[in-house]
């Protein structure tokens, strides 16, 4: 049987929230995956909470709808904890990926998720540290990798590397591995 993984992304236009998914999409496609990538930005406007999809599946995937009961949600901006429905939707044994300095188990009380797996990282605090910004799609790549095991790190590695050569130089390439690679080592699970 097909496993098919349903991803939604929550964050605020000018974070990353698309560039994440589609990174994801990206290097699931590089290993030989099938995926589908795409954002509901509702008002386009820097700051505006976005949503974006992913799916990912080890056989061609024929749904072409927006995901109503993701399998795994991110969560990048931790202001959106209480004022938009992160978890609604999520299936029961599912995961929750949550950039907050909160324990696992406070983003659980927040967010009122009892029973599946919830992760919390500070990837705000690992972006500024690493990058300089807090553009946190990358750490939270690394904590979806920790969190889930659906992509290893090193394909996401060679991955992030070739969406970045050209775009950026080679010294904030070197500090999105790190912030990748931290988030991964630091994220914590309640």
């Amino acid at each position: 049987m097909a496993q098919l993984t349903e991803i939604r992304w929550h964050g605020r236009g000018g974070q990353g929230v698309v560039t994440a998914g589609q990174l994801l999409a990206e290097t699931a496609l590089g290993t030989g995956q099938y995926f589908q990538a795409f954002p509901d930005y509702g008002p386009e406007r820097m700051g505006a909470p976005i949503r974006a999809f992913t799916r990912l599946s080890d056989e061609p995937i024929n749904i072409h709808s927006q995901i109503e009961e993701p399998d795994v949600v991110l969560v990048l901006d931790p202001t959106l904890l209480g004022t938009v429905p992160v978890t609604e939707g999520l299936v029961e044994d599912g995961v929750l990926v949550v950039n907050s300095s909160q324990s696992p188990d406070d983003v659980r009380e927040v967010t009122g998720f009892r029973t599946g797996k919830v992760f919390a990282v500070d990837a705000s605090h690992i972006a500024i540290e690493e990058m300089g910004r807090e553009i946190t799609n990358t750490p939270m790549l690394g904590a979806f990798v920790a969190a889930t095991g659906l992509i290893e790190m090193e394909a996401l590695t060679e991955e992030l590397r070739a969406w970045f050569t050209g775009k950026i130089s080679e010294e904030a390439i070197q500090a999105n591995l790190r912030a990748l690679k931290r988030a991964a080592d630091e994220v914590q699970e309640g």
